[in-house]
């Protein structure tokens, strides 16, 4: 019987080290992961990769609601004058706002924008429901998509929608809300490390950088393959900017009236983006454990001979028990080093392969994806042996990452050979700076590279900025970003 060619998966996949964009592209698209919709900047998000963001949203959705966070849905459409209540907010996503003019063929009185976030609208509803500082706080997260009318797209890095959850809350006091900013920040650093494999660089945003209308942003940051960042998850501390505009007030312990301290927070289908350019090579895919929607494939070999597919299924049903997700592949249009090449591809991190002669000596070879390792596990309490090789790649590969950002991460003595590194080996550089914004913009006009956060862990490189020369305040990462 024909079968089709083993290595055509892979074949077309660009070198990264040739064309990293093209690279990404190709893996994407290769892995079936999304496809282009007829609406430009807009992507279809097919099964495998849908599965993908689901993973995300049980990790996170279950670590809000330990947190004591609510889950909730508020309107896709703001009115105009909503959006305006906030100046500096409405400047900040003005250029990216879709706006909605007409309700069937009749122009509408006041145009509605498509959520770019949904805190105009939130806490339009807040005004509504607050009294009191007894129901304090408000901990309500939506899941949602947001539209944000992009130029230049790319699939989960930078699409013109995507989904997300959005966090927003309200609190008695300054020190709650910043306790609150904190702690979302740390749950998103826990999945990027725990779920997805991926170090992440903690800290606050400089002023320049943070989100508009926040007192104090702070973010996740991950270096890809390419040496450039990618923010992964933010959480803003909002301070009384948003309840002062929206007149939200409740009566205080005092008998006064006050104004609640607000918090936002958000991750988005960009993180499957970094995935896919912290951990992919150039035969495509390769899954963090925990997040894969394959865990383990199993693929028999001379299946018609007796006692292989009894035996491939019986080890079927031992992983599905001990929790594991798993995918027998007994199809027999395809051979098995078909099967090799497209599981490699799209990730799945064990592949185990199992004939008779594996049958005869009470055993199955089982390959790695992230290594290439391919070694020989007893039947006998298989199960928890995979179980414990999963844990195993996942910290490999956490280490690998770390290893690879650490190794990407430089200092510099001057302005010009900062430039010349960022151009030859990008990465993160370690720097200190000035706190000046003209001098943040000047290096970003010159050599586009930003500031991605002052981290929380300090280091003293200096006494003044390499960039101006002015006394340094504070040390920083920079990088290029997507």
């Amino acid at each position: 019987m024909a079968t089709k060619d083993s290595k055509a998966f892979v074949k077309d996949i660009t070198p990264m080290e040739e064309d990293f964009a093209q690279w990404y592209t190709d893996v994407i698209r290769k892995t079936d992961l999304v496809d282009y919709s007829p609406v430009k900047g807009f992507m279809v998000i097919k099964p495998y990769g849908y599965a993908l963001w689901e993973n995300i949203q049980q990790f996170l959705d279950r670590r809000f609601k330990e947190t004591g966070h609510e889950n909730c849905y508020f309107p896709l459409l703001i009115p105009e004058s909503l959006l305006n209540k906030e100046k500096e907010h409405v400047e900040g996503f003005a250029p990216e706002v879709a706006w909605v003019t007409h309700g069937g063929s009749e122009p509408l009185g006041e145009r509605l924008c498509v959520r770019p976030t949904s805190e105009t609208i939130i806490c339009s509803m807040y005004s509504k429901w607050l009294t009191s500082y007894r129901e304090l706080p408000y901990l309500y997260n939506q899941w949602c998509s947001v539209v944000r009318w992009e130029k230049a797209t790319r699939p989960f890095l930078r699409t013109s929608e995507f989904l997300w959850q959005e966090g927003h809350t309200l609190h008695e006091t300054a020190e709650e809300a910043q306790k609150e900013t904190l702690q979302m920040l740390d749950i998103y650093r826990e999945m990027a490390e725990d779920l997805l494999a991926i170090p992440m660089v903690v800290g606050r945003k400089s002023d320049r950088e943070k989100f508009a209308g926040a007192e104090a942003t702070y973010t996740i940051e991950a270096l890809m393959h390419d040496g450039k960042a990618l923010q992964s998850g933010t959480s803003h501390n909002l301070a009384q900017h948003f309840t002062k505009a929206f007149d939200i007030t409740y009566q205080g312990r005092n008998g006064d009236l006050e104004n609640p301290h607000h918090t936002s927070w958000g991750a988005s289908t960009r993180l499957i983006g970094g995935v896919i350019m912290v951990h992919g090579d150039n035969r495509g895919l390769v899954l963090p454990p925990r997040l894969a929607p394959i865990q383990v494939v199993i693929v028999p070999i001379a299946q018609k001979k007796p006692g292989v597919l009894e035996r491939a299924e019986a080890l079927k049903n031992e992983l599905i028990a001990a929790g594991i997700r798993v995918k027998l592949d007994d199809s027999t249009s395809n051979s098995p080093g078909w099967k090799f090449n497209e599981y490699e591809m799209k990730g799945v991190p064990l592949r185990v392969e199992i004939g008779p002669r594996d049958i005869e000596n009470g055993v199955a070879m089982v390959a790695r994806r992230d290594n290439h390792v391919k070694e020989s596990y007893a039947l006998e309490g298989f199960a928890a042996q995979m179980q414990t090789l999963l844990d195993q790649v996942h910290g490999d590969m956490l280490e690998r990452a770390r290893a690879s950002r650490d190794e990407k991460t430089f200092t510099f003595e001057t302005y010009e050979e900062f430039k010349q590194k960022m151009a030859e080996t990008p990465g993160f550089a370690k720097t200190m700076w000035c706190g000046d914004e003209a001098c943040e913009a000047n290096v970003k006009a010159d050599t586009g590279v930003t500031i991605r956060c002052i981290p929380f862990e300090q280091e003293n490189l200096g006494d003044t900025c390499p960039f101006c020369g002015k006394p340094a305040k504070e040390m920083v990462y920079m990088a290029k970003a997507y």
